[in-house]
């Protein structure tokens, strides 16, 4: 029989377990290769050269490359900056292999990158096999009995656990086959010559390239606590197991330990989807003290396939509201809501639940998903400004930016949405934050300009007394701002805004 080789690109999915793509190459061909491409058409975008993900993808291709070496001799991964659409069909051919695999991701830049890539091996000869591994079920494969893609949530959560067996919960594996990994190629690969493609930013590297290779710079990620690997993931997967059952209570509070925090995991694939669904589902059925809160936190993880079915059966909802009829209300756009929208960006709103909630997000890159939600509902409802603007700025600044699950949040927020809460139901800023940070814990973790007002000023705090303000040295419009918006007088607003919605047949 010929000899098959064959090349894995490694894209979210940074992980030597359980990786679908991988275990079919090894499993198929005689000799295999790994690639990750530092994408400059995605780089390029980015407006900072200190970006959070970079650094995380950078430090888990540093123990993905270590991984692929321990599965066998002189492995490793080939590591090149620029644009995929010309570099996978270069690197193909110049390792002489048959077929790339990798595993699909369906947000429709990578779907396009990805038919350009197939028809450029096509036409030399090469094969790009695609593998389902981000998701248990694909955005195609639930319907409705009308034979259309869902767009409520709950009865698509029914039919994902009906379809659910074992079968989409098994392990790829990768460890016994991993005698096919090739030893990394040396100086033909390297050598400089006239083929080289002009797209070819840096590289080729053999094992990650420092940040400065890539021209970006080093952020305070390691500063946070932040593993960016398969082994910081399973830590806090352990860590998370210890508590599940109290997830159902415990994750809407931001001051206390209560989400699993693997978000960003699951974003770059540091961890297999297929390991948590399957771990949830054990835990439903064995263990009752814990059953509940496994029951919800895998709610959470269906939410997030819901939302990749919605991106990828409705790729407009990048571009306008998911319900088109919201596209007729009118958001403010003048030099007054241009100011509020960065009074919102730089937490200066004068509402301490939002303002802490941004210097979270700011220092860490990351936001408790029930401050993702009040926060949407302020920009959006209190503040006048369209969802699209805080759905690009988050998309700017979290660490688990994911496409699907940010647009979706945010049309959920602005009633827009797939199974969005209702126009009229507008989150008051301050009995959220009465409920949810009870102690002003959180408040005071992030905003310690109020750490010395009493518990039952710190929500409003311009509704202190003047005695209170001065123990606590609290000059309101100088050492903490005024409310930029009145919560009463914002919801009528909101609420003849969206009148065109209620208006219209």
């Amino acid at each position: 029989m010929p000899v098959m080789h064959g090349l894995v690109w490694f894209r979210r999915d940074l992980r030597t377990v359980d990786h679908a793509a991988l275990s079919r190459a090894l499993q198929t061909c005689d000799r295999v290769w790994c690639v990750f491409i530092f994408d400059t058409d995605i780089l390029d975008c980015l407006p900072h050269r200190q970006d959070r993900r970079v650094e995380f993808i950078r430090e888990a291709l540093q123990a993905l490359h270590d991984g692929l070496a321990g599965l066998a001799p002189g492995a490793g991964l080939i590591v090149l900056q620029g644009r995929p659409c010309r570099l996978i069909p270069w690197l193909a051919a110049r390792l002489g292999v048959q077929v790339v695999h990798a595993n699909r991701d369906y947000e429709p830049q990578a779907l396009e990158r990805d038919a350009e890539v197939s028809r450029q091996l096509a036409a030399q000869g090469c094969q790009l096999a695609t593998w389902q591994d981000q998701v248990i079920f694909s955005p195609d494969a639930l319907r409705t009995g009308t034979g259309n893609p869902y767009s409520v949530f709950t009865p698509y959560k029914n039919a994902w656990r009906k379809q659910l067996d074992r079968q989409w919960l098994t392990a790829y594996a990768v460890a016994p086959h991993g005698g096919a990994l090739a030893a990394l190629p040396k100086e033909p690969l390297l050598a400089p010559n006239a083929d080289r493609p002009a797209e070819l930013r840096g590289g080729p590297w053999l094992g990650p390239p420092s940040l400065s290779a890539i021209q970006f710079e080093a952020t305070n990620l390691r500063a946070l606590g932040v593993v960016p690997n398969e082994d910081g993931a399973q830590a806090l997967f352990a860590d998370f197991l210890a508590r599940i059952g109290d997830y159902r209570h415990a994750r809407d509070f931001p001051a206390i330990k209560g989400p699993s925090y693997l978000s960003v995991h699951l974003r770059f694939g540091t961890i297999s989807v297929r390991q948590l669904v399957r771990t949830a589902i054990e835990i439903e059925s064995s263990e009752p003290a814990a059953a509940d809160g496994a029951s919800v936190w895998l709610s959470e993880l269906i939410w997030r396939e819901f939302y990749f079915q919605v991106l990828a059966n409705w790729p407009r909802v990048t571009q306008s509201a998911f319900r088109p009829e919201y596209d007729a209300i009118r958001f403010d756009e003048d030099a007054a809501a241009q100011e509020r929208f960065l009074a919102w960006t730089e937490g200066r709103t004068g509402y301490p639940l939002i303002d802490a909630a941004i210097a979270q997000i700011r220092h860490s890159g990351w936001m408790h998903n029930r401050l993702r939600m009040v926060t949407a509902s302020f920009l959006v409802k209190d503040l006048g400004i369209h969802w699209r603007a805080g759905e690009q700025w988050f998309a700017h600044w979290l660490l688990d930016f994911d496409l699907a699950a940010n647009n979706g949040g945010w049309q959920w927020a602005a009633s827009s949405g797939c199974d969005a809460q209702p126009y009229f139901r507008i989150f008051n800023p301050i009995t959220q934050s009465e409920k949810f940070d009870p102690q002003g814990r959180f408040i005071r973790r992030y905003l310690p300009q109020l750490a010395e007002l009493p518990t039952r000023s710190i929500h409003a705090p311009w509704l202190a007394s003047g005695q209170e303000l001065l123990a606590a040295k609290i000059v309101l419009g100088q050492t903490y701002p005024k409310p930029i918006v009145d919560h009463a007088s914002a919801r009528q607003a909101t609420l003849a805004r969206y009148a065109i919605v209620k208006s219209r047949p």
